[in-house]
């Protein structure tokens, strides 16, 4: 830190944030402010997987093109240092929102705090990754391709946690229908209200969280993923189903997606239904995953367990999106 951090002075305390990173993540405080550092996690990992080094990366660029992130610091690429790869950024304090309804706020704070993620997810879409550097930090094109291919291995080769008829006709059906306009812009992939920090007080995102998902890939399915909370069952994952959003001034979901499309300057999302289906598909996919590590004995937490619990509602939610889509 003395050497790399600009500005750091010591004594240095260490604390580990608890959760569910699968990166560990620890905050560092000195007397004149905080950092977070995030490191890979000891042992044999898999190839391309706990990349902390690709976070930096993004979290970089991302920076250079004024988009919200915590300022990075520095990157160790060294394993002699901490035992794994690491880097550190800036501490960011502000709102960590865990609950889309957003309790405790007035309408027009739910409102504003609503259109503040919508315009930050619209500016990521938009910016330049070439300019950043960033013109190979993944694959342009054949997106949906490559993504429906991957999940549906992921879901006919796991025979422990068998089979769904509603999953098998999504295998079928996704890939003879993956829509024309194929276009490309760095996409988090896991865009949820609780990887923001929100400012204090103010409508306003001050960065963006959990890169570890992020690549070059389509921004239709990036926002569809974001708006799955429209569609979804709280008892599932954190979703407004059932909740009255004109009472709590929450817009509608076709209010969202017009405030998106007007940002991009694109009328309409005419593929917006199957964009939706896909993401069903996706986390259905890793659901099912969760299900066969269950069964075989290396998944025992209550929260795996819930997982299986809303596995089959999950697999027709996915297949009722592939139908307003216009599956038969």
């Amino acid at each position: 830190m003395r050497e790399t951090v600009e500005g750091y002075a010591g004594p240095l305390t260490i604390e580990q944030f608890k959760g569910g990173q699968s990166n560990p993540t620890y905050r560092l405080v000195t007397p004149a402010k905080s950092y977070v550092l995030r490191k890979q996690p000891p042992g044999q990992l898999l190839k391309g997987a706990h990349a902390v080094d690709r976070e930096a990366r993004v979290i970089a660029g991302l920076a250079e093109a004024g988009f919200p992130v915590a300022r990075l610091c520095g990157v160790c690429t060294d394993p002699a240092v901490l035992g794994t790869i690491f880097y550190v950024m800036d501490m960011v304090e502000g709102r960590i929102v865990w609950d889309a309804t957003l309790p405790g706020l007035a309408n027009a704070g739910r409102a504003a705090l609503y259109d503040a993620m919508n315009a930050t997810i619209a500016q990521l879409h938009s910016v330049d990754y070439e300019s950043v550097g960033l013109g190979d930090y993944g694959r342009p094109g054949n997106y949906f391709e490559r993504q429906i291919g991957r999940w549906s291995k992921q879901y006919l080769d796991d025979a422990d946690a068998g089979r769904d008829a509603n999953m098998d006709r999504l295998v079928e059906w996704l890939p003879a229908n993956i829509p024309a306009n194929d276009e490309t812009s760095i996409v988090h992939g896991d865009f949820r209200i609780d990887n923001m920090i929100f400012h204090p007080t103010e409508p306003r995102v001050l960065a963006v969280l959990d890169w570890e998902l992020s690549t070059l890939g389509h921004p239709g399915a990036d926002f569809a993923y974001h708006a799955m909370m429209y569609r979804m069952p709280p008892h599932i994952v954190a979703g407004l189903v059932g909740a009255d959003l004109a009472a709590l001034g929450i817009p509608s979901e076709q209010d969202y997606l017009a405030a998106y499309n007007r940002r991009r300057g694109q009328a309409v999302m005419p593929e917006y239904d199957f964009y939706m289906a896909f993401n069903f598909f996706r986390l259905a996919a890793i659901f099912h995953g969760i299900k066969g590590r269950v069964i075989r004995g290396n998944a025992a937490s209550q929260e795996a367990k819930a997982r299986i619990a809303v596995l089959p509602e999950l697999m027709a939610l996915a297949w009722a999106q592939a139908q307003r889509a216009g599956a038969k």
